[in-house]
């Protein structure tokens, strides 16, 4: 996850951008700052898909079989 204060120096660039305009160092510390947040989103949702378990609703286990793979591969689950 972010840090707070890069959280909230995404936000200050973001606003700056639509007031004032950006420098053209500032513009790229916006497109770094985003590129780290998108990785930590990417990575905290795979986590959070990789340890779902999927059941219909009679209460049999329908997790996909590529996620069931992955999940065994990583120790989830006891598959």
């Amino acid at each position: 996850m972010l840090s707070k204060e890069k959280i909230a120096r995404i936000n200050e660039l973001a606003k700056k951008k639509k007031t004032q305009g950006l420098t053209p160092e500032e513009t790229a510390e916006q497109h770094e700052l985003r590129q780290e947040y998108l990785a930590a989103f990417r990575g905290g949702m795979r986590h959070h898909i990789e340890g779902m378990k999927v059941v219909d609703l009679k209460g049999n286990d329908v997790t996909p079989e590529k996620l069931k793979k992955i999940q065994k591969e990583k120790g989830l689950h006891n598959r």
